[in-house]
């Protein structure tokens, strides 16, 4: 939502049918307010609209990738047949192996169902920090299906279009682009809720839908206004799970987050000294997703059970779905971990002593603090991964509608331009001075909660500074000019 409500009082009144009577503004704190809110509105949507939608659009491509990699990758994903049963993991890693004989094992991830190849992940000379190759084997025949260069669960494909959807594949400064658009969508969102809601209409159906019997810029207003307040919802999660990793806002979020003893937890592998596969005391591993400096020891102090007994152990703990297995470094035991994350989620972990098979400690998702499983289903949702396919079909529905929402805000912005001749104009912002008739009693408060957000979001308090920076220049400019 933004543009659509960037209109003053007198344009209001000239645009009023009998359908929708114009009337003046209650007086009260929201009839001082809503000037102030137009103009913010206006500048937001006028000069952050681009960032939102790239963000959309890049978004939108990122929400089709799940799909597509399964078309296009369809050869490693899949077995050519499904047979009557599995070779052990064991067979499979030295199918591996062989194929990429300068990687080391890092990760074993086995076929979460009949039809799917397992994974088996590598570090690998030559390759990017994060990246790793993964070699897909059959796990009937041991065959070698493929080998692709991932990053974590994603192919080629879905990992280039993630950066790109981050970053722009710009780097680290191309990440500004999206913490700044994540910053400001729910800032925009929410104004043009409210300016949307505070609209006065004679039939309360146009508060939901678009108002088919208007026409020119009163029918763009409906289909923004109506459209916004559907996706409004989705938007401000976007916007908030989005800047849970972002870079200066997730810092905050983080720092947040742990003193509200919501970190998340992790399952430790270290092992009691003299025990397991090494002597030293090194810290557990975490366990997320893609295992980080853990390694295959050259030679092994003792005894190892091997991999297949030790996702039967993990088996026989309930950890059932879709494993991740995480290859003992020294000192520390297996990591088997569950990652089936569409509802209901499998989020289990345990780790396994490589001497007997015993289970050293585990880590149930039900014991996961609430905020540590919020922050788990905010961010799959927003990455497209807790509901599937309906979750990708929703996550593109809210790219389109941000993209269309953009649109209908610039078309409007030109409908309101002063003049209809062969000039070049646009539609001009809430005069200047609003903020001075509000009352102290909101103006303070509020200007005490805009400051602390913006020190919070460090990328839209700076953005907001250079916005009244900018506007003070241009209104003693102004004035100098009328003087």
């Amino acid at each position: 939502m933004s543009l659509d409500e960037v209109q003053d009082v007198r344009t209001q009144d000239a645009a009023a049918t009998p359908d929708t009577p114009a009337a003046p503004s209650k007086p009260g704190a929201w009839a001082a307010l809503r000037p102030l809110l137009l103009r913010m509105h206006f500048y937001a949507g006028l000069l952050i609209a681009p960032l939102l939608f790239l963000a959309a659009a890049t978004g939108l491509l990122y929400a089709g990738s799940w799909q597509a990699e399964k078309i296009i990758y369809s050869d490693e994903l899949t077995v050519s047949r499904v047979g009557e049963s599995t070779v052990p993991l064991s067979a499979q890693l030295t199918a591996a192996r062989a194929t990429v004989p300068d990687g080391k094992v890092v990760g074993v991830w086995p076929a979460p169902d009949a039809e799917a190849t397992t994974r088996v992940i590598m570090e690998a000379p030559g390759l990017a920090e994060g990246q790793t190759r993964t070699v897909f084997v059959d796990p009937y025949t041991a065959h070698v299906n493929g080998v692709l260069t991932t990053e974590g669960d994603a192919l080629p494909l879905r990992a280039w279009l993630s950066e790109f959807h981050s970053s722009l594949q710009l780097g680290e400064f191309g990440r500004n682009y999206s913490e700044l658009a994540a910053s400001w969508l729910w800032v925009v969102a929410l104004g043009g809720l409210a300016l949307w809601i505070g609209r006065r209409r004679s039939r309360k159906a146009l508060l939901v839908l678009p108002d088919r019997a208007a026409t020119g810029r009163r029918k763009t207003l409906s289909w923004h206004g109506a459209v916004g307040l559907w996706a409004v919802a989705g938007l401000v999660a976007l916007s908030a799970t989005g800047l849970t990793w972002s870079k200066y806002a997730g810092e905050n979020i983080g720092r947040v987050q742990d003193g509200l003893g919501g970190a998340t937890p992790s399952v430790s592998a270290a092992l009691a000294p003299g025990s397991g596969a090494g002597s030293d005391e090194h810290a557990g591993h975490a366990g997320h997703g893609m295992p980080e400096g853990m390694e295959m020891p050259a030679a092994p102090a003792a005894a190892d059970i091997g991999i297949d007994k030790a996702v039967a152990a993990a088996r026989a703990a309930g950890v059932t779905h879709e494993l991740r297995v995480t290859l003992p470094a020294k000192g520390n035991g297996y990591v088997v971990k569950e990652q089936d994350k569409q509802l209901p989620v499998h989020l289990d972990s345990v780790a396994v002593d490589p001497a007997d098979g015993r289970i050293i400690d585990e880590l149930r998702f039900a014991d996961y603090p609430v905020l540590a499983k919020l922050t788990r289903f905010g961010i799959d949702l927003h990455m497209g991964k807790t509901l599937g396919l309906a979750n990708q079909i929703a996550l593109g529905a809210l790219a389109v509608a941000v993209m269309f929402l953009v649109f209908w805000g610039y078309r409007m912005w030109w409908l309101r331009r002063p003049t209809k001749d062969r000039t070049l104009s646009a539609g001009r912002p809430q005069p200047r001075g609003a903020w001075r008739k509000v009352p102290p009693a909101v103006l303070l408060p509020l200007a005490a909660v805009t400051a602390a957000v913006g020190w919070f979001v460090p990328m839209l308090g700076i953005s907001l500074v250079a916005f009244l920076v900018v506007d003070v220049v241009l209104g003693a400019v102004a004035a100098r000019r009328a003087a």
